[in-house]
């Protein structure tokens, strides 16, 4: 998989690199260490951690945005604290070439895909909810579309409609990627995210989630996202809000409160059937 590690520098160089764990060893021990295999060639690691109060509404996998911090992204602002003070289980996964994970193709909703199996197979009597921001979020939109995919519910998070529409803002990153649309060009429409969305399925709904100051993924994005999606699909956004920090804005308590409620809807509407 070199290749492909060599080919990701230009787009994700300053990120992979080696992980570190934000607990502590005392809070390590609440976690179970898991690994799964992606037809990306990746081979994915990830951490799961019973919800504090049993028994579990639903188990959470969560997709972590671009950066160093990969799957810890979730850990360091508070998201798997909120979810699992709340009976959710939560499962937090390096991407491929992020974190602990090995490098694999550039089918990342692969990985997604893989995680949610692993996430059935943890806890096969329970709903499987998925919550994926930026690069964790425009690649499950392409998931949603693989009949295999385990996932009842989701929320996706400041996603960006098409890759050329997120990498113009990095020059030399949209360079390389328009040479590499043009020697793959079939490859580059099974990657459009806001046309492979109109193939979702198996999910009860989607809450896609937006800032109106976030200049690389505009709530315009999902708009067009909850226009094309044909599962119900509800739309929310804050005013005030950098790419990919919400839960760091002054908007964090209705965040975290927009998403709980959420959850915890679609967890009474999948438990009502």
């Amino acid at each position: 998989m070199y290749i492909y590690k060599l080919l990701k520098k230009p787009f994700f160089g300053n990120f992979m690199v080696k992980w570190r764990n934000p607990l502590s060893k005392a809070e390590q021990k609440e976690w179970q260490p898991i690994q799964t295999t992606s037809k990306s060639g990746g081979t994915l690691f990830g951490l799961f951690a019973p919800a504090h109060s049993q028994p579990a509404k639903a188990t959470i996998v969560l997709g972590h945005p671009m950066g160093k911090e990969a799957k810890g992204y979730f850990i360091k602002n508070g998201y798997t604290e909120l979810l699992r003070s709340n009976a959710y289980n939560v499962l937090v996964f390096d991407i491929n070439g992020f974190g602990e994970s090995t490098h694999g193709n550039f089918s990342y909703f692969d990985d997604i895909v893989a995680i949610s199996t692993k996430a059935k197979e943890l806890t096969p009597d329970l709903p499987i909810g998925y919550h994926g921001i930026s690069l964790g979020g425009q690649w499950a939109t392409i998931a949603f579309a693989d009949p295999g995919h385990q996932y009842n519910f989701a929320i996706i998070e400041s996603a960006s409609t098409t890759l050329d529409e997120f990498w113009i803002n990095f020059p030399f990153a949209y360079r390389v990627l328009k040479l590499m649309n043009l020697l793959m060009p079939r490859y580059k429409r099974k990657i459009t995210m806001v046309e492979r969305i109109k193939e979702a399925q198996n999910l009860d709904s989607i809450l896609f989630i937006y800032s109106q100051a976030d200049t690389w993924t505009p709530p315009e994005m999902g708009r067009r996202f909850q226009q094309n999606c044909p599962v119900p699909a509800e739309f929310w956004e804050v005013e005030n809000a950098q790419h990919a920090s919400i839960m760091k804005s002054e908007h964090r308590e209705e965040y975290m409160q927009k998403i709980l409620a959420y959850f915890d809807q679609a967890c009474n509407r999948i438990n009502a059937i």
